[in-house]
């Protein structure tokens, strides 16, 4: 198994969460907040599909590549979970990285808050990576789903209902 973006950016969030995801269990096609994400995703820059192209390269498919300029642009609708963006799209440098294609920067975009961070990749972030990679695969294959973590945003995550459906919910 090669980890894709989204099971990058789901390891950050929740390992249950990136478990259910990899076994086929996909919650994001009833929610209205995910719905709300690809709005913002395909309205916030309609010039920017006749500029730049979206890519998909050994698993991975980022939102734009201004291949001019090496940039790979990353948009989000909130920073909620930031680092897990950070991490999604450290892993998208890596992998054009891997597949020859050298001096890739990325930026993250938060149009909805006319925010951007710069992202780098670094030495530490590749060894950090591979790691992050093996952990990433060994979740997926668990026979059993992670148990519930509860953190603050759960009540927002498209797997809400399913994760606490027998809770009693508290967060």
């Amino acid at each position: 198994m090669t980890p894709t973006g989204t099971h990058f950016n789901y390891y950050h969030v929740c390992k249950r969460k990136l478990w259910l995801f990899a076994n086929g269990i996909n919650m994001e096609q009833n929610s209205e907040l995910v719905a709300e994400g690809k709005f913002i995703h395909e309205n916030s820059y309609p010039k920017r599909s006749e500029k730049y192209e979206e890519v998909a390269i050994d698993g991975v498919k980022v939102d734009f590549y201004d291949a001019k300029n090496k940039v790979i642009h990353e948009i989000k609708k909130s920073n909620k979970v930031e680092n897990a963006h950070f991490w999604q799209l450290k892993y998208y440098l890596y992998v054009f990285e891997r597949n020859g294609i050298s001096g890739v920067s990325g930026v993250l975009e938060y149009p909805t808050m006319r925010k951007t961070e710069p992202v780098e990749l670094s030495d530490t972030d590749r060894t950090e990576i591979e790691k992050i990679c093996k952990e990433i695969v060994e979740i997926c294959e668990l026979e059993k789903c992670p148990k519930i973590v509860k953190k603050g945003y759960c009540k927002s995550c498209s797997y809400f209902d399913l994760c606490f459906v027998n809770e009693d919910v508290d967060l």
